[in-house]
């Protein structure tokens, strides 16, 4: 069963979300909070596998409700997903910064929702096709202003460059091990490896730094996608 919670500001965002959840035999809706302060709170009561957290909340919003929840040790395994109506770029790269394992934009579909749900769940990442865009422009926007050290990736060996390549792509553990014909579990350890040698504690964040040390490109992610 995954247990999710809800924070949103607004009352019948929250209603309409659970609604929604709830007639899903597989996921359980734990809580709800109507802020970043009172969600961090409900997390430590309710140990959510994955938390919907809306960006602007009153008290404390969600992007920093989500640094000190990534940041608390016994809340490390509580994922969550970051959800706006307006994916600014600003918001987008904040929110993977700050430990997010994905980004929703409020008019997803409502069978996208669990299925959104049970990607970050099972140690996914996911980004909508607009909140994408809106990274990759804000990161070519900020290469010159903050420089990212590319002696990052050379702490890798070639086959973890490749599966942090194929992760910024958006590949799942299960395509990349198909693409480079090794079993999925072993693509999980790779992963694990890299997230360790470059200082990162999340699939999303790894994607952020792949694209702000050049390892991958727009062009390089359609290429992978379509191959």
């Amino acid at each position: 069963m995954i247990r999710v919670l809800i924070a949103d500001d607004e009352a019948l965002l929250r209603a309409g979300l659970r609604a929604l959840l709830d007639t899903e035999s597989d996921i359980l809706v734990v809580g709800e909070a109507a802020d970043g302060r009172a969600a961090i709170a409900l997390a430590r009561q309710t140990s959510p596998d994955v938390i919907l957290m809306d960006v602007q909340m009153p008290s404390l919003d969600g992007i920093e409700a989500t640094r000190q929840i990534t940041a608390e040790a016994g809340l490390t395994s509580a994922r969550i997903i970051i959800t706006t109506s307006f994916p600014t770029e600003d918001y987008v790269v904040d929110a993977l910064r700050a430990g997010a394992s994905g980004f929703l934009v409020k008019d997803t579909a409502p069978e996208e929702l669990a299925k959104a749900v049970r990607i970050i769940a099972a140690g996914g990442a996911l980004l909508s096709p607009s909140v994408t865009r809106h990274l990759i422009t804000d990161i070519q926007a900020r290469r010159t202003d903050k420089p990212v050290d590319p002696g990052l990736v050379s702490l890798l060996t070639t086959r973890e460059r490749e599966v942090m390549s194929l992760v910024a792509a958006g590949l799942s553990n299960y395509q990349i091990s198909e693409r480079l014909f090794i079993t999925p579990a072993t693509v999980k350890t790779h992963v694990g490896r890299v997230l360790g040698k470059v200082g990162v504690n999340s699939r999303s964040q790894l994607v952020t730094l792949a694209y702000e040390t050049g390892l991958a490109t727009p062009m390089r992610a359609r290429l992978a996608n379509s191959t």
